[in-house]
């Protein structure tokens, strides 16, 4: 199993809302790295959801249900979306700034590639945030 991050902004769609609907796609992904992160989620795949903007926490976990086929909200095609599920909030949110601060997070993407909507996650960083979060695994 590999480990995700996806970034959403709550004022557009949030962890509420994604609790809310149980089963939600995971579309509007406009960049080509994010695209091929999405392109490599595999069913059962675990993925910190992460207010960005706003926030900019992680603030629960998600499991992907369905892999990559066409976005449905793309005008032009090549876009892909996943489905997803929600697993469990986290008890303690991770803000940005924690993260940031811990010398672990150095090479990670979040802090590396700020931009990206979709990054890859290792297992060493997982469970260092997960545990930070309270999140028991």
């Amino acid at each position: 199993m590999r480990h995700w991050l996806l970034k959403s902004e709550p004022d557009a769609f949030s962890w509420r809302q994604q609790v809310e609907n149980g089963v939600e796609p995971w579309t509007g992904v406009r960049n080509h790295a994010a695209k091929l992160n999405l392109m490599a989620m595999r069913k059962g795949d675990r993925a910190f959801f992460y207010h960005s903007n706003v926030g900019k926490e992680i603030v629960g976990v998600v499991e992907v249900v369905r892999e990559a086929y066409p976005d449905p909200t793309a005008a032009e095609g090549g876009w892909v979306a996943v489905d997803v599920r929600a697993v469990a909030a986290l008890p303690k949110p991770v803000p940005l700034s924690a993260i940031k601060a811990d010398p672990a997070f150095v090479d990670f993407a979040l802090v590396r590639q700020s931009r990206l909507s979709v990054l890859e996650v290792s297992g060493q960083h997982w469970q260092r945030l997960a545990r930070m979060g309270g999140l028991k695994l």
